[in-house]
C-alpha cells in the first residue's frame, strides 16, 4: 500500500511538472494560438510516451526498447531543468523593472534553449570522464601484503550503457592490475535482455582479476537475483549473504540488498569469523552504517546513492544519508560510498561525478 502511495504521488508530481512547462513552453515565444497549442498537447504526448516505455519496456522489442529507455530516462531530466527554469523566470516577472524583458519572445526562447543546451552538453561531458579516485585503507589487523583493490557499483548493464562502454571500463580496470575487483551492486540495470543479447559477460570475463560482488536492488527489479541468467555467464562470486576467503589473509562478505526483507544481519554474517584477520563488506545500500561498525567490519564498500547524479537532488540525497558519498569513518570501521562508474538513465552527471575507486590496502606490521 505504502508502495502504491508513492508512485500515485510521483505521478501526480509528474503531471502537474507537465503541465506547468508544457504551459511555459507553448507561450515562450510569440507563436500562433494553433502553434502553441500543438506544443503543448505534443509536450504532454511525449509524457505519456515515457511513461508507457517506462512501464511496458520489457513487453517492447530490445530494438525499440534500446531507443526508447534513454530517451525516456533523459526526458526525466530535462523536465526538471525546465522547470527550475521556468520557475527562476516566473521569480524574476515579478521585479516590474525586469518584466519588461521576460515577456514571450524569441530571444527568451533562445536564452532558454541555449542554457539547457548549455547544461546539458556540459552534464554528458562530466558523465564521460571516469574519475580515477584512489583510496588508502590502512587496516589495525596484520596482512600479509598490501592488495590493490578496483572498487565499483551501480554499473547499470542494460538498454542505456552497453557492451562498447563496458569493454572501456573493463580496460581502465586491467590498466590498474589490480589484485582483485569489488563490485557493491546493481551490475544490471533491471531487465537483462540487452546484456544477454550483447555478450556482454564476454566483457567481465576479460578483467583480469578475481571479482567480488553482492546484490543490488536493480538486480531485484528484473529478476536477476533469482534467475541469475546473466551473472551466472560471468566469473563474477557473487556473495548473496555469503562469505568468501581471499587465501588465508581476509573475508569478503556480500549482504543481500535491503529489497529482501529475509536477509542476514551483519552480526548473522560475521558470526564464527576469526576476527584477526581483515573483514571487508559489500552491501550495496548504505543504510544503518552504525550495524558494520557494531559487527567488527573493517572495511565496507557500497553505491546505490548515485549521489543524487544532478543538481539538485544531490542535495536532497547528501541529507538521506549518514554519507551519501566518499570515505567515512566509524571507530575503526572505515567505510567508502560510490556514486557509481555507471548512471541510470540519461547519461548526465550535473554536480557529481562518474568513478571508479583504486584501493590500496594494508595492514599493520604483524
Amino acid at each position: 500500500m505504502k508502495m502504491i502511495s508513492m508512485i500515485l504521488i510521483a505521478l501526480l508530481l509528474l503531471l502537474a511538472g507537465v503541465g506547468y512547462t508544457g504551459w511555459h513552453l507553448a507561450n515562450l515565444a510569440p507563436l500562433p494560438l494553433t502553434w502553441r497549442w500543438v506544443i503543448g498537447l505534443g509536450w504532454l504526448v511525449l509524457f505519456v510516451l515515457v511513461v508507457l516505455c517506462f512501464v511496458f519496456r520489457a513487453q517492447f522489442s530490445v530494438a525499440f526498447t534500446r531507443f526508447g529507455y534513454p530517451v525516456a530516462t533523459s526526458w526525466v531530466f530535462y523536465l526538471l531543468y525546465l522547470v527550475m527554469i521556468f520557475l527562476v523566470i516566473d521569480l524574476l516577472r515579478l521585479v516590474p523593472q525586469l518584466r519588461p524583458w521576460l515577456v514571450p519572445s524569441w530571444p527568451l526562447a533562445g536564452c532558454v534553449a541555449l542554457v539547457m543546451v548549455g547544461v546539458f552538453a556540459w552534464g554528458s561531458s562530466v558523465y564521460q570522464t571516469k574519475v580515477r579516485v584512489p583510496l588508502t585503507i590502512q587496516l589495525d589487523k596484520p596482512l600479509a601484503r598490501p592488495l590493490k583493490i578496483i572498487g565499483l557499483s551501480d554499473l547499470h548493464l542494460g538498454y542505456t550503457i552497453g557492451r562498447q562502454e563496458l569493454s572501456r571500463w573493463v580496460d581502465l580496470i586491467n590498466s590498474e592490475h589490480p589484485d582483485l575487483v569489488l563490485i557493491a551492486g546493481d551490475i544490471v540495470d533491471g531487465d537483462v535482455r540487452p546484456v544477454l543479447e550483447d555478450s556482454m559477460a564476454e566483457e567481465l570475463n576479460r578483467i583480469q582479476a578475481p571479482i567480488y560482488a553482492c546484490l543490488g536492488n536493480h538486480e531485484y527489479l528484473g529478476g536477476e537475483a533469482h534467475r541469475r541468467q546473466f551473472l551466472a555467464q560471468t566469473k563474477v562470486q557473487l556473495l548473496c549473504d555469503s562469505v568468501a576467503t581471499l587465501g588465508d589473509q581476509l573475508y569478503i562478505i556480500g549482504r543481500d540488498d535491503e529489497t529482501n526483507p529475509q536477509r542476514k544481519s551483519v552480526d548473522q554474517l560475521t558470526a564464527g569469523l576469526d576476527r584477526s584477520k581483515p573483514i571487508l563488506l559489500l552491501d550495496h545500500q548504505p543504510h544503518h552504517l552504525e550495524q558494520a561498525q557494531q559487527a567488527g567490519i573493517d572495511f565496507q564498500l557500497s553505491g546505490h546513492t548515485h549521489r543524487g547524479q544532478v543538481f539538485p537532488i544531490n542535495l536532497i540525497v547528501d541529507r538521506m544519508y549518514e554519507r551519501s558519498h566518499g570515505y567515512h569513518r566509524r571507530g575503526r570501521t572505515q567505510y567508502y560510498v560510490s556514486s557509481g562508474i555507471g548512471i541510470w538513465g540519461g547519461k548526465y552527471r550535473i554536480g557529481t561525478q562518474s568513478e571508479y575507486v583504486v584501493i590500496q590496502l594494508t595492514g599493520r606490521a604483524s
